[in-house]
């Protein structure tokens, strides 16, 4: 920054660094000399917020790049600005919002009392009033988390204003390339888990930022691809046994495997009789009944429990795009493309 007047002498400040939605006041001293004369300053600026009444705690690019996130969920920052708490979502996420959509109280404020805001514009799900899909870490420049006393700007969210900037296009060209893998093979087991988990995440991608016109139009993107398999062994079902399927029903059928211990006897619904043993001949089986269990697994268990899990994917692309036109010192345009599954432009 500079200032200069007729008979004063120059003055000149460098170290000044302006953070996403602070607005700081400066008051540079002229003092009388010759037109030659000039003072630089060349220390940092104390860059002192005087117009807000909030607290503030900014979360830096090295940051959101360096720290540990489980899924890159630059969202998970947000507890550490102080006094958030991740929150039960009850009904507030789930499969009617996006899978990264979650459930922050800042301050004591709501599950869902927090304002997301990206390059200035509204970042909410206007069902539950969560955030949308933020941009992956290597797309965001910084994010601010803003509570108590919020300014009336603010006015949509009163617990918090979580206002993220992404990444620009400069003079000089920029990027990077990234892959991150998480594969239960590769990783430790869990000392009390009888196996490896079964989790399997590759996320891939990167960033590329120029100019277009020096000084004037500048130009970045960027591309994150996930993929996801997974196939916990949660579920649980109950199948014929071995001995079922000789039609030895004795065992199954005892006080051990039903349930209050009293053992059930089976009764031929033909002839009204019972069968021996809960012995049912093979041969009254159905046979297209019998082709059909050659596909179900068998079970070890006497009471035929089996749990087996169901693979679930989470496959995602998500790409963002932005252009910043700079006409003059004193006025510039910028917009962006954030695609996601509710992909969106903003000017």
């Amino acid at each position: 920054m500079e200032v200069q007047a007729s008979g004063f002498k120059l003055y000149s400040q460098s170290g000044i660094l302006l953070q996403v939605g602070n607005s700081v006041e400066i008051n540079p001293t002229l003092a009388v000399g010759s037109v030659n004369e000039s003072i630089e300053v060349t220390a940092s600026a104390e860059m002192v917020e005087t117009r807000e009444t909030s607290i503030s705690q900014l979360i830096d690019q090295r940051r959101i790049v360096d720290l540990p996130l489980n899924g890159r969920q630059p969202t998970q920052l947000i507890v550490l600005s102080g006094a958030a708490v991740t929150a039960p979502g009850g009904g507030m996420t789930g499969s009617k919002n996006y899978a990264s959509s979650t459930t922050i109280s800042v301050a004591g404020g709501q599950a869902n009392g927090v304002n997301y805001l990206l390059d200035g514009g509204d970042h909410n799900d206007n069902a539950t009033n969560v955030n949308l899909p933020v941009p992956f870490p290597d797309a965001l420049q910084e994010f601010s988390v803003q509570t108590s006393s919020l300014p009336a700007r603010y006015g949509l969210h009163p617990g918090a204003v979580v206002n993220a900037v992404t990444k620009s296009g400069t003079n000089s060209m920029h990027g990077d390339l990234f892959e991150f893998l998480r594969n239960g093979n590769v990783n430790a087991r869990n000392t009390f888990a009888p196996r490896h988990d079964t989790l399997k995440r590759n996320q891939f991608g990167g960033t590329f930022g120029d100019k277009i016109i020096r000084d004037k139009l500048f130009v970045f993107g960027g591309f994150q691809a996930t993929r996801q398999r997974t196939d916990p062994p949660q579920t649980v079902a109950y199948v014929p046994t071995a001995a079922v399927m000789n039609g030895d029903f004795s065992t199954i059928d005892s006080g051990n495997c039903v349930s209050g211990g009293k053992g059930r006897q089976l009764v031929d619904p033909i002839t009204k009789t019972k069968f021996a043993g809960n012995q049912i001949p093979v041969s009254r089986f159905n046979p297209q009944a019998l082709n059909l269990l050659k596909y179900v697994p068998e079970s070890s268990d006497p009471r035929g429990k089996i749990t087996y899990g169901i693979r679930r994917t989470g496959d995602e692309n998500q790409g963002i795009g932005r252009i910043d036109w700079v006409q003059s010192t004193r006025h510039s345009l910028m917009g962006h493309f954030h695609q996601h599954p509710f992909a969106c432009w903003r000017i």
